[in-house]
């Protein structure tokens, strides 16, 4: 479904990615993860369109995304779904009106099937009951629910998801995961998890790409990574404090800067 080649990518003099090729198979649960601020979101970005990379290639189910035009490319958003971080919900709409939204800019359907296809995408994610709620209304867990809703309103190739479980509770958390791993399976899509939270994705996910500092670290299935011999990956699976990934930020001797009668910083 993607597959991108060499791609590297910088804001300012901050190389975000240097390099990095990877292939996104076409009808499972692909989960990209590492710790926050490795741009695992601008890597989203990239495939979507939204930004451009410096160097590499990233082709979207046979089309190349740098070589699209603004048409072309509006077409193939249309076939993406985005969950976004913060569900990205339209604050004056209700519920039903979020999901409708896509169908209402993109299609020319009738309000009846409209309405139609909006109870079908809210009785999917188990909330067709809130269709008059406000997003005021809603809780966390349901508010990206809802989101999940709207993002398959218009019957995507493929759902990408920034960050989906951050702020759940363990309920809302279960609900997020059955939901991704079904609506995989049933409606034959393929799915991208952007995540650090790593016992949940690790628990849906299919294949599981590793990222930090501008590379992939390592790449395989949940056993696999979890078999890895690199310390770097045990720490980041098991969550250890210590590492590769030091607690202390480099500075010179403790006792020495302690009795250190120079400047502060």
């Amino acid at each position: 479904m993607v597959s991108i080649r060499d791609l590297s990518f910088a804001r300012g003099s901050h190389k975000i990615f240097d390099g990095v090729s990877l292939d996104i198979e076409r009808g499972k649960i692909t989960a990209i993860m590492g710790p926050s601020g490795t741009g695992k979101t601008t890597l989203l970005k990239l495939m979507g369109g939204q930004l451009c990379p410096d160097q590499g290639e990233i082709v979207v189910d046979g089309q190349n995304i740098s070589l699209s035009s603004r048409d072309q490319l509006y077409d193939l958003r249309k076939r993406m779904g985005m969950l976004f971080q913060s569900g990205a919900l339209l604050t004056d709409m209700s519920v039903y009106d979020n999901v409708a939204f896509p169908l209402r800019e993109h299609t020319h359907l009738p309000e009846s099937m409209i309405r139609t296809l909006v109870l079908m995408k809210l009785e999917a994610v188990g909330l067709r009951g809130a269709r008059g709620l406000m997003p005021s209304e809603l809780s966390g867990g349901m508010a990206r629910r809802v989101a999940m809703a709207r993002a398959i309103a218009l019957d995507p190739m493929m759902i990408m998801y920034d960050e989906p479980f951050t702020g759940q509770d363990p309920i809302s958390m279960g609900v997020l995961l059955h939901l991704i791993k079904s609506l995989n399976s049933t409606l034959g899509l393929t799915s991208i998890i952007v995540s650090h939270d790593v016992v949940e994705t690790s628990a849906i996910a299919d294949y599981i790409y590793v990222l930090a500092n501008g590379k992939i670290i390592d790449h395989g299935t949940p056993i696999a990574i979890k078999q890895s011999p690199s310390a770097w990956i045990h720490q980041f699976m098991t969550g250890a404090a210590d590492g590769p990934v030091h607690f202390h930020y480099p500075a010179k001797n403790y006792i020495d800067d302690l009795l250190s009668t120079g400047k502060r910083y």
